[in-house]
């Protein structure tokens, strides 16, 4: 049975299943579909048109615009269905023909996308993707499956990212570019394949990073990728010397982590 709070807006050529959860002062517009399994938290808004399924949670004062699928089963040819999932953050804007997909049993079963992110026209969010907060997805971004992006990062429009990467925190990826391999924390990639042009110093000082710290953080970068070493040596060899720079730890220990990619690199597009 369905549970839809009293504030709740169901416009009448709206269709909201049997099953779903609806919380105060939500809006679904008409010629929405909501479905059984679905939890519209407080203040969600369903413009028009906007289809929202499979198992589902939408978290408080998001918006989905028409055309939008959100919790749509995986596109997966080893697709299981049973059990997976889709959670979505507070704040979050999907605008139009925005798709997004539930897990896969193989995969971890579950789709995670973090607070206040926004999803512009177009984008997609494939099976076991697991993105975290303040996230921005230009214009027909494509992600594969089992993606992994960090907090702050931004994607440019039509940029296409290869299963199993990781982007790191507040990396900068350039319209129409090929994300083939792992994109390091500050990391600016470019092209097809995608090259490494260095740190975004312009999202790095929005964020209230010092000058000071944003030099270390150069330093560190240039030792690792211009080093004479392979990137992973140059990166073990430099972790003392820069123990004392968060950011710059950040990304050493990004570079450490196990991982099923490669990593960008300034040259050949993998280091």
């Amino acid at each position: 049975m369905s549970r839809i709070a009293a504030t709740a807006r169901i416009h009448p050529m709206a269709v909201v299943e049997d099953g779903a959860v609806i919380g105060e002062n939500v809006v679904v517009g008409p010629f929405s579909h909501v479905g059984p399994h679905v939890v519209l938290k407080d203040g969600v808004e369903l413009v028009s048109h906007a289809v929202v399924t499979g198992n589902t949670e939408i978290g408080r004062n998001s918006r989905i615009f028409p055309m939008a699928v959100i919790g749509g089963a995986s596109q997966s040819l080893h697709e299981a269905g049973a059990g997976s999932s889709l959670t979505v953050g507070d704040n979050c804007t999907m605008r139009e023909g925005v798709t997004m997909n539930c897990g896969t049993v193989g995969g971890g079963g579950k789709t995670v996308v973090g607070d206040n992110c926004l999803f512009l026209a177009n984008s997609h969010v494939a099976h076991d993707c697991q993105l975290g907060s303040d996230i921005i997805m230009s214009n027909n971004v494509m992600l594969a499956g089992h993606v992994h992006v960090a907090d702050r990062a931004i994607l440019g429009g039509g940029c296409a990212v290869h299963q199993f990467t990781r982007i790191g925190r507040q990396a900068f990826i350039g319209g129409l570019t090929a994300v083939n391999y792992d994109v390091i924390p500050y990391g600016m990639l470019n092209g097809n394949p995608g090259v490494l042009g260095g740190l975004n110093v312009v999202g790095m000082t929005r964020a209230g990073i010092e000058r000071s710290t944003i030099h270390i953080v150069r330093r560190a970068f240039k030792a690792i990728f211009e080093g004479e070493g392979n990137v992973r040596n140059n990166a073990a060899a430099v972790r003392d010397e820069y123990a004392d720079c968060k950011e710059a730890m950040e990304i050493l220990d990004f570079i450490a982590a196990d991982s099923d990619r490669a990593l960008s690199s300034p040259f050949r597009g993998k280091g």
